[in-house]
């Protein structure tokens, strides 16, 4: 069974869905540990009465993102992670994590990509009129909010809608397709080309070290099969 972490920075409610969804059996893996770059996150309590292991390092105690992201990086690997879930981290990853994790870091993010970027998505797709909304689960890369697409799902604004009835409905959203997400990852039913993610029908056996996928085609790295 796979091992992974899940990334936080502020209240976890989408946490809380994944800690349901474990326990579940939806998601077949381990919650083996949570994370956060601050201290004051409610996340942490929620995992603390789970008894999930908690760890959390704050960025002002370290003089770079690199040097803080190395030191998570000795956690993760003490811990076993074998993947990672991000859930509200209001942090972008260097290219140093990245590189440890290939293909192997998931996030969530309240809008439909590739519109409305960034952590005021929600407000942006309100103020903007939009006749609908929705969530998006995907690969994290080296840009923000950009990778490879595992799930969306949209639903229709109505003309009552006001900011906080919206944001009601798309973490109603979030809290049900993440853990699905997570799932399929954990089940080696991710087929990784190019921009593309396909679900498999079937798992597959899959290396522990190798991303999503990559035994499908032998020798081939998912991101350059043409």
């Amino acid at each position: 069974m796979l091992r992974f972490a899940v990334f936080v920075s502020g209240n976890g409610s989408n946490l809380q869905a994944i800690i349901d969804a474990v326990k579940k059996g939806a998601i077949k893996a381990e919650l083996a540990l949570v994370f956060s770059d601050n201290h004051r996150a409610f996340a942490l309590k929620r995992a603390a009465t789970a008894g999930i292991k908690t760890l959390c390092l704050e960025r002002k105690d370290y003089i770079s993102p690199q040097s803080y992201d190395r030191d998570i990086m000795i956690c993760l690997k003490e811990a076993k992670i074998d993947f990672v879930a991000l859930a509200g981290y209001l942090r972008l990853l260097t290219p140093f994590f990245l590189k440890e994790y290939p293909q192997k870091i998931l996030n969530v993010h309240p809008s439909l990509l590739p519109a409305f970027k960034g952590i005021q998505a929600i407000k942006d797709t309100f103020t903007y009129g939009c006749k609908v909304a929705g969530v998006t689960i995907h690969i994290v890369d080296e840009k923000m909010d950009h990778g490879p697409i595992i799930l969306q799902e949209s639903f229709k604004v109505t003309e009552k809608e006001t900011l906080e009835s919206l944001e009601a409905r798309v973490h109603k959203v979030e809290h049900k397709i993440y853990p699905k997400a997570i799932a399929l990852f954990a089940e080696g039913r991710l087929k990784i080309k190019g921009r593309r993610v396909n679900i498999l029908d079937k798992p597959f056996v899959r290396k522990k070290d190798a991303p999503p996928a990559a035994e499908a085609e032998p020798g081939l790295n998912p991101e350059n099969i043409p």
